[in-house]
């Protein structure tokens, strides 16, 4: 039998640890594969509880919004259309009384008519606030201006409004949205921003109709200012989700708020 002679033994181990250097590569690249693929995947999930958990806020926001304005709406009828109508309730049943004079009649009359009247212009601002009748009827355009109108009637602001886009009647269900949005964007921009100009422009950019709101008030930090996540703000994002479109914000202090998005 042949003995190995020292070069085969050397080829041997060269062989040897060649193939153990391979394996352990080998063994390393399947770990990091599949550590890394471990570590997408788990990014991945948080990417989508994160997704999750933001949808549940814009979620909640729509509900407490939802909410808060059934609590309003409660009130006003409460303290606005009912107080009223009970008192002309009690008139009412003053002129059953016996021996009334002519003059007694005619000042309870005139309460019932005064105060049924006041009630009667309650109910058609409340109606207004839930739907306003000139966009229901007319579309976002009238609607829109009409609410830039009642902000230039402050004298404090100055409204600019120009519109380049066309919108359907048809559409009116989901113009109610941007409505809302541009509703509490105002009034975010006087109550809070106190701002003095406030611009609005429609144009229709590649399929999508782009609105651009801007205002010189005193603005706030992006980043760092909790008025980011304030419930006006994720009710506007609420609906910008609901309108499958996209919303941009800009701004910073004394610079006014930038705010671009589209439907």
């Amino acid at each position: 039998m042949l003995k190995n002679t020292p070069y085969e033994k050397e080829i041997v181990t060269i062989i040897f640890y060649t193939s153990g250097f391979f394996i352990v590569m080998a063994i390393v690249l399947v770990l990091f594969f599949y550590f890394s693929r471990k570590k997408i995947t788990q990014k991945e999930i948080e990417k989508k509880d994160l997704e999750i958990q933001y949808q549940k806020e814009l979620l909640s926001a729509v509900i407490i919004t939802q909410e808060e304005e059934r609590k309003r709406i409660a009130q006003d009828l409460h303290d606005d259309i009912s107080s009223k109508l009970n008192i002309v309730a009690l008139n009412s049943h003053l002129l059953t009384r016996p021996n009334l004079t002519d003059s007694e009649v005619l000042e309870i009359t005139r309460n019932i008519i005064d105060l049924t009247s006041k009630a009667l212009d309650n109910a058609r601002k409340i109606a207004h606030g839930l739907l306003p009748p000139v966009l229901d009827k007319f579309g976002l355009h009238a609607g829109l201006q009409e609410l830039c109108l009642e902000f230039s009637s402050l004298k404090d602001v100055e409204v600019h409004y120009n519109c380049n886009s066309n919108f359907s009647l048809l559409d009116n269900d989901r113009h109610l949205h941007v409505f809302r949005i541009l509703q509490e964007l105002m009034n975010n921009s006087v109550r809070h921003g106190k701002a003095t100009t406030i611009s609005i422009l429609f144009e229709d950019i590649n399929g999508f109709t782009n609105c651009t709101y801007t205002d010189n008030g005193v603005g706030f930090e992006i980043e760092s200012s909790e008025s980011k996540k304030g419930l006006g703000l994720k009710n506007i994002e609420s609906r910008i989700t609901f309108l499958k479109g996209t919303m941009v914000i800009q701004s910073a202090v004394n610079k006014g708020i930038s705010v671009v998005f589209n439907f």
